[in-house]
C-alpha cells in the first residue's frame, strides 16, 4: 500500500561539507534546520537580523551584510520605551538605545565575515507580503532601511503600515540583484532556496496559497537562470507529501518535531555524502544521550553511562579533528 505521493529530489551534483560555513537567512521554519545541523556540528550561522519572512527583507539584509556599513541612532525607533529597528527581530531590541546599536552592528560585522567565507547560503522565503510604513515620522532616515517595508513590525500600530502582495516581477528583480551582488562578494558560495511550508494563516488560507504561489515561481525562476543555485522542496515534503494534520503543532500552521525531522532527513540525505551521514547518525545518538535526563543523577551507573558518552565522542573528535 502506497501511504505517500512519490517525490524525486534532483541530484544537486555536489555535496556541504562539515568544515562548509553555511549562513541560513529567512523564516522561523529555517531555524528549526540550523539548529538541527548545528547539532549536528555543521558550522552554522543563522539569521544575523532574526526571523525574516519577505523576499524584501531577505534581500535588504543579505546586503547589508556585504556592505558592513554600522547602523546608526537614525536607524531606530522608539515605542514603549523600547528602542527598535525595522530592519530586525525584537531580539535586538531593548530599552538602551546604545545598547541595541552594539548588539545590531555586532551581528553585522559577524554576518559580513562568514558571508566572506561561506560555502553555502541556505535561503528560507515565507511570505510575499510586505509591510511599508505610511507615517515619514515614523521611517529611518537611512534609504536602506526603507526599501521593500519593514522587517519586523514590533506590534506598532496598524494603521502606520501599508499591506503589499510583492509581485512576481519585484521579487525575481530584488533576488535576480541580490544573487549578483553575493557572487561578486563571494565567488565561491553556493546558494539553496527553499519555501517555508509554515501557513501565514493571518493572511487566509487563499491569500496564504497564493503567496506561496508567488514564491515558488521566483525561486524557480532564478534557479533556471543562475549555476550555483538550488532547490530544495522544504515546502512540498510538508504539504504535499506528508500533507496531514497530525504533523502539525497544535495551531496547525506550523510543521511539528515529526515533519521538520522529515524535511532534515531529505535535506541530508540530498547534500551530503554516506560517509558524511554516517559520521551525523554518530552525532545524533551523542546528542540523544546528551539530552538524556537522568532519574538518579548522583548513581554510579549514570557517572559510567557518561563516561562511556564522554570517551565516545573523544574518539570522534580524535578521528575526525576538522
Amino acid at each position: 500500500m502506497q501511504l505517500m505521493l512519490p517525490l524525486q529530489i534532483p541530484d544537486p551534483g555536489v555535496r556541504i561539507a562539515q568544515s562548509d560555513g553555511i549562513l541560513s537567512i529567512g523564516s522561523c521554519f529555517t531555524e528549526h534546520i540550523g539548529t538541527a545541523l548545528g547539532d549536528l556540528k555543521f558550522r552554522v550561522l543563522q539569521n544575523p537580523n532574526g526571523i525574516l519572512f519577505d523576499p524584501a527583507s531577505v534581500c535588504r539584509s543579505l546586503l547589508s551584510y556585504i556592505a558592513n556599513s554600522p547602523y546608526g541612532e537614525n536607524d531606530l525607533f522608539q515605542l514603549h520605551e523600547v528602542w527598535h529597528s525595522w530592519n530586525h527581530h525584537s531580539r535586538f531590541s531593548g530599552t538602551g538605545k546604545a545598547a541595541v546599536l552594539d548588539g545590531i552592528n555586532a551581528a553585522q560585522s559577524a554576518a559580513h565575515d562568514f558571508l566572506k567565507d561561506a560555502g553555502w547560503l541556505i535561503i528560507t522565503l515565507g511570505s510575499s507580503f510586505s509591510y511599508r510604513l505610511l507615517d515619514e515620522k515614523t521611517r529611518p532616515e537611512t534609504p536602506l532601511a526603507l526599501s521593500g517595508g519593514v522587517a519586523n513590525c514590533h506590534r506598532a500600530p496598524a494603521g502606520w503600515f501599508r499591506k503589499h502582495m510583492l509581485s512576481i516581477d519585484e521579487t525575481v528583480a530584488a533576488l535576480d540583484n541580490t544573487v549578483h551582488q553575493l557572487f561578486r562578494f563571494n565567488p565561491r558560495l553556493r546558494i539553496i532556496f527553499t519555501v517555508s511550508p509554515v501557513r501565514h494563516i493571518r493572511d487566509g488560507v487563499v491569500d496564504n496559497n497564493r503567496s506561496k504561489a508567488r514564491l515558488l515561481e521566483a525561486v524557480h525562476h532564478l534557479v533556471a537562470k543562475f549555476d550555483k543555485l538550488y532547490y530544495f522542496p522544504s515546502y512540498e515534503l510538508v504539504v504535499d507529501i506528508l500533507r496531514d494534520h497530525r504533523f502539525y503543532a497544535e495551531d496547525l500552521v506550523h510543521p511539528n518535531y515529526q515533519a521538520t525531522g522529515f524535511v532534515l532527513e531529505h535535506f541530508l540525505k540530498t547534500y551530503t555524502s554516506g560517509e558524511t551521514r554516517s559520521l551525523l547518525e554518530e552525532l545524533r545518538m551523542l546528542n540523544i544521550a546528551r539530552k538524556h535526563k537522568a532519574s538518579f543523577p548522583d548513581t554510579g551507573a549514570h557517572r559510567r553511562f557518561m563516561e562511556a558518552q564522554l570517551a565516545k565522542a573523544l574518539a570522534l573528535q580524535e578521528a575526525h579533528p576538522e
